[in-house]
């Protein structure tokens, strides 16, 4: 697991890309380091679980309690 201001920075990145899908882009991409990954309306649920698992990492490392949630694929 990355460290918390990693995790932050990912979740930022990532509330963003949900936001622009939300107002219209058609695509949107988010990624660290080489790994990129594109996210369109068709798949905004998959962002949206990725967007929980890092809120549940961080929510580790802080020490407060993680929602717990299935994810029926690897991101």
């Amino acid at each position: 697991m990355a460290d918390l201001a990693t995790l932050k920075a990912r979740l930022d990145e990532a509330e963003t890309a949900l936001h622009y899908l939300m107002i219209g882009r058609r695509e949107v991409s988010v990624g660290h380091g080489d790994k990129q990954v594109t996210y369109s309306k068709a798949t905004e649920d998959k962002l949206r679980s990725y967007i929980q698992r890092l809120k549940n990492d961080i929510a580790l490392l802080e020490g407060r309690s993680v929602r717990r949630t299935a994810y029926p694929w690897p991101l």
